[in-house]
């Protein structure tokens, strides 16, 4: 027993779909600037699919009954496929630490949790200074809640 056309039709779009998909299309080639930093562009990538057909028959009075003189069945069908890529941000790999750099407009609040360990290690070490010159015996090493 020989293939449906359809199964055809399917294979063939989905190879080009295999063909236009990689991973290198989510995650692009990386860049080196000057002082040594990879900037490694990410996206992200969605896909759509879809296929149809039908078998028909046609007799010689043109009105698709089977009967003695209608001709082997037909088969019309197609498919269509699409693929949509949007960057999504850029790791920045570089200067002993991986930053994510979002595209879209909320970078202000990443921005902000990457700052916070930095904010925090400041503040205890402020702290620790103002403990020691004021004479506070105890310890000074306890984090800040």
């Amino acid at each position: 027993m020989s293939d449906h056309p359809i199964e055809g039709l399917m294979s063939n779009a989905m190879e080009s779909i295999k063909e236009m998909v990689d991973v290198n299309t989510v995650v692009g080639d990386a860049v080196e600037a000057p002082d040594g930093t990879v900037i490694i562009p990410i996206s992200r990538v969605a896909c759509g699919f879809a296929a149809g057909g039908g078998d028909y028959q046609v007799s010689e009075g043109g009105k698709g009954e089977k009967g003695e003189n209608s001709q082997p069945s037909s088969f019309g069908g197609g498919s269509g496929a699409g693929v949509s890529v949007q960057p999504m941000g850029f790791l920045v790999v570089g200067n002993g630490q991986i930053r994510l750099l979002p595209v879209d407009g909320n970078a202000m609040y990443d921005r902000l949790i990457d700052m916070m360990p930095s904010l925090i290690d400041k503040l205890q070490s402020m702290c620790n200074k103002d403990n020691k010159k004021q004479g506070v015996k105890g310890e000074t090493d306890t984090p800040m809640v």
